[in-house]
């Protein structure tokens, strides 16, 4: 034994690794603390949840959590954080959304049988939506879609009608200030943004869009709704002169009776109990009077959409 471990003085080597015990953890350690803290697929956990559970200071937890957000490890919602799609991909769970696309497989079905236009289910991830189902016919092939696949939230139906029922500080965080457009009818502005999602909330969620994403399509979309916010959308798709206002009520039942089948008697706006399982339903909430049509779309005050 040296003198210098004799008397209690530590050896450069002793020393490089007691340095290395007390300096913070790596950023690598700093994530997998936080991605640790979700015990499941269905966690919420706000960033004081976070900063808790893995003893980090709050500002560098908050740090860490929006990039995880960015690269879509995690997800932010209104009511916290929870499991994005990538950390759910690789512990073998989809998120629910098996059991999304099984609550709307039937009413999806229908919508397409009944209107013969192509029906969408997708979910919002990030700034994008991604595609969980596609039920076509012959308008199938000319729509740029598939299942899997992703598409800019703010310039599609689907993508408006959930980003509608989102915090704006979500959607600026979400969007960026830096809007593409993809044709001359893309909203580009973040500020037009917000005056669009402001009339889905009158029309009573309805989102329409006509050759924003890509010219020649037109769609008509609305929201699946839990208490704590968009879940998922459903939408319908036919060319740039499909009359989408004939439909549009049948997608909006569609959606609201998917979030009934999701979350009983917790969906907001569902009118009272849950009807017979089905798009084409009796009374006035299966159809709106051409009048009750009008006032709706009147909202724009100019006669076409966005």
């Amino acid at each position: 034994m040296t003198e210098a471990m004799m008397h209690g003085a530590a050896t450069p080597e002793f020393a490089g690794t007691a340095a290395r015990r007390e300096s913070p953890p790596s950023m690598i350690e700093r994530m997998t603390l936080i991605l640790d803290a979700f015990n499941g697929p269905t966690a919420r956990l706000t960033l004081e949840d976070v900063a808790r559970r893995t003893r980090l200071p709050r500002s560098t937890a908050h740090r860490i959590l929006d990039q995880l957000v960015k690269q879509r490890w995690l997800a932010h919602h209104s009511f916290g954080y929870g499991l994005g799609q990538r950390a759910l991909g690789l512990g073998g769970q989809d998120g629910g959304h098996g059991k999304i696309r099984e609550a709307a497989a039937p009413l999806l079905h229908e919508l397409q049988v009944t209107t013969g236009l192509v029906a969408h289910l997708a979910v919002l991830d990030g700034a994008e939506v991604f595609y969980l189902d596609k039920l076509g016919g012959r308008l199938a092939a000319s729509v740029p879609s598939r299942v899997g696949g992703r598409a800019p939230a703010h310039c599609t139906a689907l993508g408006k009608a959930m980003l509608a029922w989102l915090e704006p500080e979500q959607v600026d965080a979400l969007c960026g200030e830096n809007i593409s457009r993809f044709t001359s009818r893309t909203i580009g502005e973040l500020g037009t943004l917000h005056q669009e999602l402001h009339r889905i909330r009158q029309r009573r969620g309805l989102a329409f869009e006509r050759g924003e994403s890509y010219p020649g399509i037109a769609c008509v979309a609305a929201a699946i709704r839990s208490a704590e916010g968009p879940v998922a959308g459903i939408s319908l798709v036919g060319d740039i002169r499909t009359p989408l206002e004939n439909v549009a009520p049948l997608v909006v039942t569609a959606a609201r009776e998917t979030a009934q089948i999701l979350f009983p008697g917790s969906a907001p706006g569902t009118g009272g109990p849950r009807g017979r399982r089905g798009v084409r339903r009796s009374g006035e909430e299966s159809t709106w009077s051409p009048e009750t049509m009008n006032r709706l779309l009147a909202v724009d005050g100019r006669g076409d959409w966005m």
